[in-house]
């Protein structure tokens, strides 16, 4: 014989128990991943549910100070952190990867059309991490490291790809959530910014250290 649900009280005692289990569940995916993706099968009941009762996960969103942005064209529902509370810092290989696919990402749209998603293999990520940062050659990251940027911007419905035997020849989506965690305004901007770490070199406060170029804040560590 199983146990009843606890009657729920308090401020969502109104709610239907399906509706207590489905805000629950948004909230942790959107906690922990950042966004939901409606056009993945195993997510896209739990999209149409959110964007009929959008009302309450943004009021319990803006408690946690996380802007919801919604987009219908692309079945997506992103939490963009408003404060540093949910901000990610991550290490220098890290950053250039993402600020890597930022790039392509941003060029693959703007300058050649192409609908997102983007696509490009890992041997095509590679060859541009070395074009914009050969000064930083030290802190690339090689297969096993880039595996673990990658699953890690997996795990945040940044990208998506599934690792393959020829690891080169591995494809990666890059999804349009990456440009809203990494919030540019323009190829400019990120020339700043990627000016910022060759400096380094220059100056000679490129780390060395894994932890160094993780600083707080900064646009391109804006990962939940």
């Amino acid at each position: 014989m199983t146990d009843s649900p606890t009657p729920a009280v308090g401020l969502l005692s109104r709610l239907s128990e399906n509706d207590r289990q489905r805000l629950g569940e948004a909230m942790r995916r959107l906690l922990s991943q950042g966004s939901l993706l409606g056009l993945e099968p195993a997510q896209a009941d739990l999209y149409h549910w959110s964007h009929q009762n959008r009302e309450w996960l943004e009021d319990l969103c803006g408690l946690l100070d996380l802007k919801l942005h919604w987009d219908p064209q692309d079945r997506v529902v992103q939490a963009i952190p408003q404060s540093p509370s949910f901000l990610l810092r991550v290490n220098l290989r890290t950053t250039l990867v993402l600020l890597t696919l930022w790039y392509e990402f941003d060029t693959a749209v703007r300058d050649r059309g192409e609908t997102p998603p983007v696509r490009l293999t890992v041997q095509q990520l590679n060859d541009a991490l070395t074009a914009k940062f050969e000064p930083l050659r030290r802190h690339l990251p090689g297969p096993a490291q880039l595996r673990e940027i990658l699953a890690l911007a997996q795990r945040k419905n940044l990208l998506r790809y599934a690792p393959e035997s020829a690891f080169e020849q591995t494809r990666i989506e890059i999804l349009p959530t990456l440009k809203r965690i990494i919030p540019f305004q323009d190829i400019a901007e990120w020339n700043r910014h990627a000016d910022r770490y060759l400096a380094g070199v220059e100056t000679g406060e490129a780390a060395d250290g894994e932890e160094a170029a993780a600083e707080s804040a900064q646009p391109e560590e804006r990962i939940r």
